[in-house]
C-alpha cells in the first residue's frame, strides 16, 4: 500500500509500505478519510522517522478476522485510533484510552490512517452509514469535543468561556450547548474563527487582542495548548468554577495557585474520549442530528500530505483538512 511516512527531517514522504495484515481479531479498513489534528501538527517534530501517523479516520472493511463476527467487508466505520486489551480495570470502565497495554493508532504505535490501509479494533469500531462518507472521518474529533464537555459537567443555564475556536474549539462548543449552556463565548484573536463560531452554537465571541478576557463564568474550557492559557482560563472563572483544559501543551506552563485556591476551583484535563462517547458521536452523525460539514475545508491526497502539514503551520484560515488516500 501507499503511505505518507515520516522522514529523517519530519517530512511526510509517500512510500510503499506492507499491507497491514489482520490478526484473528481485527479488522483492516481501506482508509476513506484522516483528518490532520492539531496535535499532530505539534508533535509531528518529535516523532520518530519511518512511522505513519494520522488518528482521525474512517473507512471501509476490506478484510475481516477470522474470530470477528457481525462485520463484512463494504462496511463504512469510524474507528477509535486505539487497540485496547478488553479486560484490564480501564477497559472495562469504557475508560479504553487509558488500557494498561494500549496500542495508539497513528501517533507514535501502530501504523495510522496517513495511508491506504490501516489495521484496527472491532471492539472499538462502529458502522456508519453509506451517505457520511469522508465526513465519517470527524466522528473523532468530535467524541474529543463531548469527551470535554461532559468532563465539565455543564449544567442547564450555565455561562461557558471557551479559549481557542479551532477545530476543538467549535466541537466543545457544538456540545456545550447541547448541553444546555446558555452561554458560550468563543476566546480567539483569528477574526474568520470568531465570525463563523456561532455556526457551531456560541452566542458570543471575544477578540483577545482588544483586550483581555470577560470574567466569571461557570466554565472555561482551554483549547489552545500554549503557555499562560491555563493561567488566564483561572482569571476567567468564576468562584466555585470548573476549568477543563484539552488544548495540549508541550512547554512548561506556570500558573500562580493561590488565585485558583482563593476561587476553591476544579480543573481537569481532557485526553481521547471514552468508548460510550465515540459510539454516541457515530450515532450522532448516523442519524443527521450533527452536521460535520463546516468543520472541513479543504481535502489532499497522500502526496499532499507534507503540503498540507506546511500550510496549516503556516495559517489560521483553515479548520480541518482531510486526506483522502484515494483522491
Amino acid at each position: 500500500m501507499r503511505a505518507a511516512v515520516l522522514d529523517d527531517d519530519h517530512h511526510f514522504r509517500v512510500e510503499t509500505v506492507d499491507d497491514p495484515v489482520p490478526g484473528p481479531g481485527d479488522l483492516v479498513l481501506e482508509v476513506t478519510a484522516c483528518g490532520i489534528c492539531g496535535s499532530d501538527l505539534k508533535a509531528h517534530d518529535h516523532m520518530p522517522p519511518g512511522i505513519v501517523m494520522g488518528h482521525e479516520f474512517s473507512g471501509r472493511v476490506v478484510a475481516v478476522g477470522t474470530e470477528v463476527e457481525g462485520w463484512r467487508e463494504g462496511q463504512l466505520a469510524a474507528s477509535m485510533p486505539l487497540q485496547a486489551c478488553g479486560r484490564c480495570r480501564w477497559c472495562l470502565r469504557g475508560e479504553v484510552a487509558h488500557c494498561e497495554t494500549v496500542d495508539l493508532i497513528g501517533v507514535g504505535g501502530r501504523a495510522g490512517g496517513f495511508a491506504e490501509l490501516v489495521r484496527v479494533d472491532p471492539a472499538t469500531t462502529f458502522a456508519v452509514p453509506d451517505s457520511l462518507g469522508e465526513l465519517s472521518a470527524l466522528t473523532e474529533p468530535l467524541s474529543v469535543g463531548l469527551h470535554t464537555v461532559a468532563l465539565a459537567r455543564i449544567e442547564p443555564g450555565e455561562r461557558v468561556l471557551v479559549i481557542g475556536g479551532g477545530s476543538v474549539g467549535a466541537a466543545v462548543t457544538l456540545w456545550a450547548r447541547r448541553f444546555g449552556a446558555r452561554e458560550v463565548v468563543v476566546s480567539d484573536p483569528v477574526a474568520h474563527r470568531r465570525d463563523s463560531a456561532d455556526v457551531f452554537g456560541a452566542t458570543g465571541v471575544h477578540d483577545p487582542g482588544e483586550g483581555p478576557l470577560p470574567t466569571g463564568f461557570d466554565v472555561v474550557i482551554e483549547c489552545v495548548g500554549l503557555p499562560g492559557m491555563i493561567e488566564a482560563a483561572i482569571g476567567a472563572v468564576g468562584t466555585l468554577g470548573r476549568i477543563v483544559v484539552a488544548g495540549v501543551c508541550i512547554h512548561p506552563d506556570p500558573i500562580t495557585p493561590v488565585n485558583a485556591v482563593l476561587k476553591e476551583l476544579t480543573m481537569r484535563f481532557a485526553v481521547y474520549y471514552r468508548r460510550q462517547e465515540f459510539e454516541l458521536v457515530a450515532a450522532a452523525l448516523a442519524s443527521g442530528t450533527i452536521d460535520p460539514a463546516p468543520f472541513v475545508t479543504g481535502t489532499v491526497d497522500l502526496d499532499g500530505v507534507d503540503g498540507a502539514f506546511a500550510h496549516l503551520l503556516s495559517t489560521t484560515v483553515e479548520r480541518k483538512i482531510l486526506v483522502v488516500p484515494g483522491a
